[in-house]
């Protein structure tokens, strides 16, 4: 009787664990980020869109597969596009999508992962259509965002049986590719080393005209003062001489005898002058019998 009683124990116990591990998997929970597909042997049998807990038939003979509701990000790889005038751009853009019908994308792409494969060369092609049919300058202009809203309905177009929508595609970079960004940069290094060497020149030009306008305005001003000088000069010996031929008008005797003083004040200067003349020189007629009389006339 013991024995029969442990054993139903036990048989009671094994049960409650199958009945608990059965409801367990017969109950499944969404979360609000998500959308749900149940499956049955790899078959769609139900799309679950509202978030909370929802119940299905126990496993193996149905599982879930969770998918994102929220806006995705698909990243392609930096590429080479050609413009329409000829010039290389190296382009690194993404584009944001999100799954609209869960049903379709899983006939379509099965998951996630898959539909980025399928999705990056859809990206990489209408990157290259709108992009290559767009002058240089229009891509690095204000141009660009209604570019991205062509490439995003050029995706559109072809993932419509996808399940998806692309919100919005963006370029992040759109750059020269190396080789043609030291090429430009040694020729705008070279326009710079040109413009530095035609300032310089100029400079030194202007400098040069300002030297010489100021020579030639130096030399002018010191001519017209030398001239000025000149004539200064001109007027006061006139003077000096009206004033010399008005004293030797009145006194000529004094105005002689005044004069050899100043010539022998001038010549006789120092303690040991030494003047060599012959003895009846007039440059000594002063000195002479005569001199006070001649003085005194």
């Amino acid at each position: 009787m013991k024995s029969y009683s442990n054993n139903y124990l036990i048989g009671a116990g094994v049960t409650a664990i199958v009945v608990i591990a059965i409801a367990m998997t017969s109950l499944f929970t969404v979360h609000q980020t998500q959308q749900a597909i149940v499956l049955q042997v790899g078959e769609p049998r139900e799309v679950v869109t509202t978030p909370g807990l929802h119940a299905k038939l126990p496993w193996p003979f149905q599982n879930v597969l969770y998918l994102d509701k929220r806006v995705l990000v698909l990243d392609l790889p930096a590429e080479e596009v050609i413009a329409q005038d000829r010039k290389r751009l190296v382009v690194d853009a993404f584009a944001r999508w999100r799954i609209t019908d869960p049903l379709r994308f899983y006939q379509a792409l099965t998951d996630e992962d898959l539909a980025n494969v399928r999705l990056t060369p859809i990206l990489g092609s209408n990157v290259r259509r709108i992009l290559g049919s767009q002058s240089f300058a229009a891509v690095l202009s204000g141009e660009r965002a209604k570019l991205m809203v062509d490439i995003r309905d050029g995706m559109n177009a072809e993932a419509k049986g996808f399940g998806i929508q692309v919100v919005d595609v963006r370029i992040r970079h759109a750059d020269l590719p190396q080789q043609n960004s030291d090429a430009i940069y040694r020729r705008m290094t070279q326009e710079r080393v040109r413009e530095a060497n035609e300032y310089r020149a100029q400079g030194e030009q202007i400098s040069q005209e300002i030297r010489s306008k100021a020579d030639r305005d130096a030399t002018v001003i010191v001519a017209e003062a030398t001239r000025q000088a000149e004539i200064t000069r001109g007027e006061g010996d006139a003077e000096k001489n009206r004033v010399y031929a008005q004293a030797f008008g009145q006194d000529p005797d004094f105005f002689a005898f005044y004069r050899s003083m100043g010539a022998y004040q001038a010549s006789l200067k120092g303690d040991n002058t030494t003047v060599i003349l012959s003895p009846d020189s007039e440059f000594f007629r002063y000195f002479g019998a005569g001199s006070t009389a001649a003085a005194r006339r």
